[in-house]
């Protein structure tokens, strides 16, 4: 029980988003817009230290077990 309350807030939540839109930075929104363009994001390879390399877990050689033979 009790849901009649919780639907109508969310209703009236969702009308006021609906018909009330807030007030928007329009200039803010241009800047962003205009360097979606370019990237300049840097990407660090943080789990560099966790790269699985063959060479690590076989240093004698040996094939890996759960790599199927070549026929």
């Amino acid at each position: 029980m009790g849901r009649g309350r919780a639907k109508a807030k969310q209703t009236k939540v969702a009308r006021e988003l609906k018909y009330h839109s807030p007030n928007t930075d329009l200039t803010a929104l241009q800047r962003e817009l205009a360097g979606a363009g370019k990237s300049d994001h840097d990407f660090d390879d943080d789990y560099k230290e966790y790269v699985d390399d063959d060479d690590e877990d076989h240093p004698d050689g040996d094939s890996d077990p759960w790599v199927r033979p070549a026929r």
